[in-house]
């Protein structure tokens, strides 16, 4: 229990710093920005406490939301995504799984675990950018912002589940 909280620390840090020190300034042709730490949300395992999820992607959040000039809005989102994870996981999970099987491609398979991120990180960058616009004026902008980041969000969730163990 103590070297999961450990790695939970470590990946809490490292993806907070990854965020705010240089995916912060990476905006593809204006519109995609890559959201990494949403990882953080998915990757819970199976029996996790609910709470515990919920408090992991609160101070995530929170954290971004400082490093990143954004009140609220990732804190929101991620506390959002935290709360759907367990519901949103219980589909993909084989029936014969063990009760503490983590989230992964691995475990999931590949086609699994890609739709679990995909449908997670959509939910995010759909809240995140609802959010951050506050109106539907500029309705093409949020969802040239909403498509095109949840798309590089994905394939950096991907590559990073393809190097992982």
């Amino acid at each position: 229990m103590a070297i999961d909280s450990l790695k939970r620390i470590a990946l809490f840090v490292v993806f907070c710093l990854a965020q705010a020190l240089v995916l912060n300034h990476i905006h593809l042709f204006g519109w995609a920005t890559p959201l990494l730490y949403v990882y953080f949300a998915i990757t819970f395992p199976r029996n996790y406490p609910r709470w515990g999820i919920l408090l992991w992607c609160f101070f995530l959040g929170l954290s971004i939301d400082m490093f990143s000039n954004t009140p609220g809005i990732a804190c929101g989102s991620l506390t959002a995504i935290g709360f759907l994870q367990p519901f949103l996981l219980e589909p993909f999970i084989p029936r014969d799984a063990a009760e503490n099987i983590e989230t992964s491609a691995k475990a999931l398979g590949k086609g699994k675990f890609s739709l679990l991120a995909f449908l997670l990180v959509f939910i995010y960058c759909l809240l995140f950018f609802t959010l951050e616009s506050f109106t539907f004026f500029n309705w093409q902008n949020w969802l040239l912002c909403t498509g095109c980041s949840t798309v590089i969000t994905l394939i950096l969730i991907l590559t990073l589940e393809s190097l992982r163990r």
